[in-house]
This record gives C-alpha cells, structure tokens and sequence, in this order.
C-alpha cells in the first residue's frame, strides 16, 4: 500500500471501497495491535519501530520520514505512527442483549461519537447501537476521540426503532429527556437500553415511541439564567456513571 492509497483512507468513499480506515498515534495503534482488528500496515518513524518490534512481529510496517507522515496523516499535529486496519464490522448477531446496551440516536459530531465510545468502554460497557445517520466508527476523528476504546467496543449501525420492535431487547429502554423522572431513582439491570439522541433534535419521535422509562438530568440549584442542555456525550457519561453504580 503507497502513501496515496493511505491518504485517500481520510475520506468516507475510499474506506468504503476499499473497507480499510485509519489509525494514529501511539496508545491507539498499540490497543489496535493488541485487538482482533485485521492490521493491513503501519507507517511509522524510525525510532517508533524500533521501540514497538516485538509488538509488530508478523506486521507489516514501513519506516516514514516526519514530511511523508504528515502527508499521510489526518491530524494537525502528527504523531510518530499511522496504520491501516480492517474496518470492524459487527452485526446484531454478536451483541448480548442479556447485558446493558448503549443506544445513539443520530449523533453527528465526531467527537461526541467517540468520547461516547470511550466512556461506554470506561463503564465496561462493549456494545453500543447507532442510527444510520451517525457519524462512522471509523472516521478519523471518531478514532481518534476513542482514545483505542474502537477496538473493544462492539458498534453496530442499524434502524433502532427496528431493533426495538423485534423483541430482543430484554430489559427497560431508558431514554433521556428534559422531562422524566429523575435520573437517580431508575433502577438500571443487565439487560437494559440506555438511549441518547443529539444534541439539536433529541431523541427522535420513533425511537421516542418504543421507549419505556424518561428519566433527566437534574440541573443544579441556582437563580438566573443557565445553559439550556447538556453536551450529549456528557449527558451519555452521566446516564452510564448511574446505570454502573
């Protein structure tokens, strides 16, 4: 694989096509290694290889100067490692519906996505549903907001109001409104869905529909003008750190 192929893996057509994404710096790249993820490649400075060897046994990997990873590399600043991977593709098939399962109702920004990834995989919580509309697992800045967590965590894209309707769920499906009950009087088992929408829209009126239990987010006790909602993946951070406890 040249550097234009790697390069053209920043775009959501060329990982389509081809079913390859890409990887970078050096704490997300050793979690890929570690996983079960296929790895294709990794381009890397030649000191970085040297220090990771025995990690990259039976790897395929490439020395790069710092101008031909910056050429390759989607952040600003780019660190000493890029690879290529397979892109995971988990179906309803491998989720375990007797355990908790975090449900993203079209979430669009990439940061939030991952940090969403992240904070799921923080709790020990390894599956996570998304709608169609949200963003891609494997689009760059998704990666690299996981911090790694991409590689544990299960993420399946499928129509939620589908999944819902189609008896697998087992427990209650929590989902977070500006009304509801408060979030600290749910009584979370395995088995429950816990669902977030964006930050603009919510939670959509379909997915609405199928679920079981409201609860909020409380907001502190104070006089005068306040923030009108919380960031989603904090709101997500919150609803996971209750439904653990």
């Amino acid at each position: 694989m040249n550097l234009k192929q790697v390069r053209s893996l920043s775009q959501k057509k060329f990982r389509e096509e081809t079913g390859l994404f890409i990887v970078e710096g050096t704490k997300s790249v050793l979690d890929l290694l570690h996983s079960e993820l296929k790895v294709t490649a990794v381009f890397a400075m030649p000191q970085w290889l040297e220090t990771h060897a025995d990690e990259l046994r039976g790897v395929a990997s490439e020395s790069v100067s710092e101008s031909e990873l910056a050429r390759i590399s989607c952040l600003t600043t780019p660190q000493q490692v890029l690879a290529v991977a397979a892109r995971p593709e988990p179906s309803l098939h491998d989720l375990d519906f007797g355990r908790t399962l975090l449900m993203l109702d079209g979430i669009r920004d990439p940061g939030n996505l991952g940090t969403m990834v992240r904070t799921a995989d923080w709790f020990g919580i390894r599956q996570v549903v998304c709608s169609p509309d949200c963003v891609e697992l494997t689009n760059p800045k998704v990666v690299q907001a996981t911090m790694g967590s991409f590689a544990r965590v299960k993420v399946v894209y499928t129509d939620l109001p589908e999944l819902l309707a189609s008896g697998r769920v087992t427990g209650e499906v929590y989902g977070t409104f500006m009304e509801g009950e408060p979030l600290k009087e749910a009584a979370f088992r395995a088995g429950d869905v816990l669902v977030i929408g964006s930050e603009g829209k919510g939670i959509s009126p379909e997915v609405a529909a199928r679920v079981t239990r409201k609860v909020s987010i409380p907001a502190g006790v104070h006089s005068g003008e306040r923030a009108e909602s919380l960031n989603a993946s904090i709101a997500a951070a919150i609803v996971l750190y209750e439904a653990c406890r």
